[in-house]
């Protein structure tokens, strides 16, 4: 079957993505979404389509009206969901998902929304314990052939250009909630110690945050280290996957976070990992064997962690393989959509 092929009669599948700024909720729809296609006739609805799916515009979604057979709506954020209902009340076949990583208390609309759908599928045993009703715990998966390990780490952070040896990471947006701020103050302190290392800060730097991040640049200058403390802004995705290829370590520093995307892509490289206690690091992580978790926001215990992979970059290497094994068995995203998979059966 040729997903391009899908008409309004056959479709099986509509994945919404209705957010015009590209996010971590859109990362993860985007990853899992084309194994998803291979398994359902499915279609995009909104922006930042991946390949390997084909699209659905608007106009489209009109010819389901009044069709018997069902399909499946994919909702992972509130707007989704309210069109998803709205669709469904207008006489729209739709059967109704949705996909928390959300770790607090939702509002009053989010549970008059979560009550409305046919299935709830939660990526944590945490996002779970909110939601008041059953749902299907499903972790995130990766894609481990596009995030797999360097054959050479050491010639691929060579041609970063950049100072040292080894490279340390934090991707993410820049803001308090990734805790940008805890990775700069705990760098401050560890790279003079360790000149070896350079330490990068992927993601973009949105107009709200902008002093926010002209902050951290100043602390950055303030301890002369412009040249081993960079921050690179949005970067395109095939250019951030070379860049978690460089890294010998990765700190997950959210204060809070839904999942947390970043961590087990940084696992599948063979990154070793220090992840502050935050969405599903400690799902993710085995502490002391694949990583080492954290107290979130808390710089000293960043710094406690992280020296001893610095100090010797061999034991952070073989942190590393045990992290990208442990990515493969369970946190695939072969496992994550055969799972989702199943869910879309049960319903239609």
């Amino acid at each position: 079957m040729a997903i391009e092929n899908n008409s309004a009669d056959n479709l099986q599948v509509i994945v919404p993505n209705l957010h015009k700024r590209y996010s971590g909720v859109t990362a993860t729809n985007r990853m899992v979404a084309p194994k998803l296609a291979k398994m359902f006739r499915a279609k995009w609805l909104g922006p930042d389509a991946p390949d390997g799916i084909a699209r659905i515009g608007v106009a489209d979604i009109a010819k389901i009206w009044r069709r018997r057979t069902p399909l499946i709506w994919h909702a992972r954020r509130n707007n989704e969901m309210i069109v998803g209902v709205l669709l469904r009340s207008l006489g729209w076949p739709l059967k109704l998902v949705f996909t928390s990583a959300a770790q607090r208390h939702h509002t009053w609309i989010t549970r008059w929304l979560i009550n409305r759908m046919d299935a709830i599928i939660a990526t944590n045993d945490i996002s779970a314990s909110f939601l008041k009703r059953v749902a299907t715990v499903i972790p995130h998966g990766v894609d481990t052939n596009l995030y797999a390990p360097s054959a050479d780490r050491a010639a691929a952070f060579a041609q970063s250009g950049l100072p040292g040896r080894y490279a340390i990471g934090c991707f993410g947006r820049v803001r308090a909630q990734k805790g940008s701020d805890v990775f700069v103050e705990a760098m401050c302190r560890l790279l003079p110690r360790h000149p070896e290392f350079t330490a990068v800060i992927v993601g973009a730097i949105t107009p709200e945050q902008t002093a926010f991040a002209n902050d951290l640049k100043r602390r950055i200058e303030a301890a002369g280290l412009q040249s081993r403390i960079v921050i690179t802004g949005e970067l395109p995705i095939e250019e951030v996957q070379r860049w978690y290829q460089r890294l010998t370590i990765y700190a997950f520093t959210s204060r809070n976070e839904g999942f947390g995307l970043t961590l087990i892509e940084a696992m599948s490289v063979g990154a070793a990992v220090v992840a502050s206690r935050a969405g599903a690091a400690e799902l993710a992580v085995e502490d002391g064997v694949t990583g080492v978790l954290t107290p979130p926001g808390d710089v000293d215990a960043l710094v406690a962690a992280l020296e001893p992979l610095m100090r010797d970059p061999a034991l952070a290497i073989a942190m590393g393989v045990r992290a990208q094994t442990r990515v493969l068995a369970k946190f695939s995203l072969n496992a994550e959509a055969s799972r989702i998979a199943e869910i879309y059966r049960a319903l239609v």
